[in-house]
């Protein structure tokens, strides 16, 4: 670099002060030690004061990225022997008997042969030049085991044998990865799994939470575990407990939900299968939404195995029914604001069963042998106040069973 129009110390400071993005590229000690001995004669170092010597030696750093520890036993040589020299060596080195491409070489076997262990590896490449006669191999050819790992951690033989492997993701060919799109239609479920808890390493129940998109009606269940033994029948159960066709079954992907029995049984029922997409962790928001309700009813403290069924039975003659005939939701209407974005306002609040009877021709949708008039009279068969107090009631007896 020609920085001979550089006369002065206030012009060093003005281009400390600014770094102005001028570097000194030296490709060596050879290059840049002439440049700084230079650089030292042209300013008198030597007679400068001791403010005007900390701004060359500032600009020194910034021209060379030496540190200043470096700058500073540079400025004491060239005190001393009156030049900025290269030291030299006085240590002791031994000649390098494996050349750069001794270690291609080796890098080259260890991944023909798949890395085999290193006694392997000499061996065969004694072999290539004795039996061979491969002059690549003249001198691994007396390599030594414990001197083969020392070869491996040179940086030539880790590049050539890096070798970067695309993770493939797991494929199940077990329901379709998309949103369901149900356009009002009731049979479109969520379904998600709730742990309650371990203890002393043994499991607590798993409580099944499915929730229909458009009418949030709901049917829990409660099993000893989610293996397929206890999950087939429940679900079973539970898919015939609502009172319209299901249509589409829609979970996370766990394995609980995405194997070949559930599948078999959904296509037994002619449900179709769909699973939550990667990265699009809405995809299954309802059920774990309404999971809260597991959690507030059944607390989260651990309730063994073993109560399994007597929580089951609790569901299937009290909470189902009140869940769906006389807890209100929250549904919501959407507006599409200033901004052309779709919003949300939850300003409706009716009971899972208002909902699907204000589905206009709601009676196309309904299994066999469920009508309007059945819902209705199952509706008014207790007040909101009296399913509540009964739920709370039964709830009461539960828990005392199983302290």
């Amino acid at each position: 670099m020609n920085d001979d129009h550089i006369v002065s110390v206030a012009q060093l400071f003005d281009i400390v002060q600014q770094r102005s993005g001028i570097r000194f590229e030296s490709k060596d000690r050879k290059e840049a030690y002439p440049w700084i001995e230079k650089t030292l004669i042209r300013f008198r170092y030597g007679r400068e004061t001791r403010k005007h010597k900390g701004i060359i030696k500032r600009y020194l750093i910034m021209m060379t990225g030496y540190s200043e520890r470096m700058i500073d036993k540079l400025i004491q040589r060239k005190k001393e022997t009156k030049k900025v020299l290269p030291m030299e060596r006085t240590q002791h080195t031994f000649a390098a008997k494996y050349t750069v491409e001794d270690v291609a070489s080796l890098a080259d076997v260890m991944k023909a042969h798949n890395y085999p262990n290193g006694k392997a590896a000499v061996v065969a490449m004694k072999d290539m030049y004795a039996i061979y006669h491969d002059e690549k191999f003249i001198r691994l050819k007396d390599l030594s085991v414990s001197h083969l790992y020392n070869l491996k951690d040179r940086r030539q033989y880790q590049t050539a044998t890096l070798n970067y492997t695309k993770t493939n993701p797991v494929s199940v060919p077990i329901g379709e990865r998309r949103k369901p799109r149900p356009e009002g239609k009731p049979g479109y479920l969520r379904v998600d799994s709730v742990h309650q808890g371990d203890r002393d390493k043994e499991k607590g129940v798993y409580h099944i939470n499915l929730v229909d998109e458009v009418t949030q009606y709901e049917v829990m269940v409660c099993v000893e575990g989610i293996s397929e033994y206890f999950l087939a029948p429940a679900l079973e159960t539970a898919l015939i407990s609502f009172p319209f066709r299901i249509l589409n079954f829609h979970s996370d992907n766990g394995s609980e939900y995405i194997n070949k029995t559930v599948a078999k049984l959904l296509n037994k029922l002619i449900i179709e299968q769909t699973k939550s997409r990667s990265r699009h962790c809405n995809d299954n928001a309802l059920a774990e939404g309404k999971n809260n309700i597991i959690r507030k009813w059944m607390g989260h403290i651990h309730i063994p195995k073993k109560y399994a069924k007597a929580i089951n039975e609790f569901y299937e003659k009290f909470m189902n029914s009140y869940l769906n005939f006389h807890r209100h939701c929250a549904f919501p209407t959407e507006y599409i604001d200033a901004k052309g974005k779709i919003r949300k306002k939850y300003e409706t609040y009716l009971t899972p069963c208002q909902k699907l009877l204000s589905i206009p021709n709601v009676e196309q949708y309904l299994r066999q042998g469920a009508t309007k008039e059945s819902l209705l009279q199952e509706a008014m068969r207790q007040s909101h106040l009296e399913a509540a107090q009964e739920v709370q009631t039964q709830k009461s007896k539960l828990f005392k069973a199983m302290i």
